[in-house]
């Protein structure tokens, strides 16, 4: 198995995912450009969209993260990493899993191209942190203290939404989420994620 790995990328939390597995596999790095911070072309050889992570295990390439982790965790880790399939927990992980990129990042995403924009973003301001502070309060009472978003137990939703957690914490979005701060310290201390980060390279979100 071989991780298509950008450096400061999404693709850190797959190598944080198959470190918590115990899986083998491979690092092929590839390096921003340091201009555009865009992804090199070599990735389109790997996969169409030219992004990371992309996982390629023979003939197959999977790309995104969600479907890379749910993929994974249904074939190695259903038994500590994900809730028994057909259960109400189960749709509840699924939920969170998709929770990451299909709500959380858009407003994240929004809040750093718009600040390139000065005065002119101004108007939009309001409403991305509107939408910002909804999706992390929601985040926050979801945590119990000491617990994870799935409750008492770890799991790969946690994996997911850490560089949700992460990138708002660069940003200063955190500050006034205590758990949600509590919870990524706690990730982040976790041996699988440090084992992850020392293979995978300098990860500016740590």
């Amino acid at each position: 198995m071989k991780v298509h790995h950008l450096n400061n990328s999404r693709s850190q939390r797959i190598l944080w995912l198959l470190e918590e597995l115990e899986l083998p596999y491979e690092i092929v790095k590839y390096q921003r450009d340091e201009v555009t911070n865009l992804a090199p072309p070599e990735l389109k050889k790997v996969h169409p969209l030219g992004k990371s992570p992309v996982v390629s295990d023979g003939d197959q390439a999977i790309a995104e993260s969600g479907a890379i982790i749910e993929i994974l965790t249904a074939r190695y880790g259903r038994d500590h990493l994900a809730p028994v399939e057909g259960s109400r927990a189960h749709d509840r992980y699924i939920e969170w899993l998709h929770f990451a990129e299909g709500s959380a990042m858009l407003p994240l995403m929004l809040a750093l191209y718009t600040s390139r924009l000065g005065d002119a973003a101004a108007p939009l301001g309001p409403r991305i942190m509107s939408e910002i502070d909804n999706h992390f309060s929601y985040m926050n009472d979801a945590i119990e203290k000491g617990g994870y978003l799935m409750g008492p137990e770890f799991s790969a939703a946690d994996i997911q939404n850490s560089f949700t957690l992460e990138a708002g914490k660069m940003r200063g979005f955190l500050d006034k989420y205590p758990n949600l701060l509590d919870l990524l310290a706690r990730l982040q201390a976790r041996p699988a994620y440090q084992r992850a980060l020392e293979k995978g390279g300098p990860y500016a979100f740590a």
